[in-house]
């Protein structure tokens, strides 16, 4: 039986946005110094999670529910988007211990990892477009990309 262009669809952007997302946090964060907070790390698990289940779902049957849980993922990733740009913009109160994660480097104590961390504050966003965080960003993207796979499986199941 030859898989429908709607699952491949759906595995291929089930794949796709989690990647890019990640790529683009790991970007901002190594590239551009936008460290994460504790709340953006939230955001990053789901990703992680959807990438591994996309991937599942290329060698393994059954592909549909591979992709559904991926999708699911993805999605979850965007409602703790929306908490956090909710926090952010202060329309509901946020976690009260919320920093970054300090990573040590070859040769420095812990302490000293603790001590030299950025502070990271998850109630005020590194960066905006349009008035649009990062974490909303996050929750536009995913919720779309969710939605669209769970659609493309709904074809998929119908044709």
């Amino acid at each position: 039986m030859t898989e429908s262009p709607y699952l491949r669809l759906a595995q291929r952007t089930a794949l796709a946005v989690p990647a890019l997302l990640l790529a683009g946090a790991y970007v901002s964060q190594y590239v551009f110094g936008l460290y994460p907070c504790e709340m953006c790390w939230w955001q990053r698990w789901p990703h992680f999670a959807a990438v591994a289940l996309a991937l599942l779902s290329f060698f393994t049957p059954p592909k549909r529910l591979w992709v559904a849980l991926a999708a699911g993922g993805i999605l979850t990733s965007g409602l703790i988007g929306l908490f956090h740009a909710g926090v952010e913009y202060g329309w509901w109160e946020g976690i009260t211990s919320c920093a970054a994660i300090p990573q040590t480097d070859d040769g420095q104590s812990a302490l000293d990892a603790i001590m030299n961390s950025p502070l990271v504050r998850c109630d005020e966003p590194a960066w905006t477009l349009f008035g649009i965080s990062l974490a909303g960003f996050n929750f536009l993207i995913s919720a779309a990309a969710s939605l669209f796979i769970f659609n493309q499986l709904r074809k998929d199941h119908r044709a």
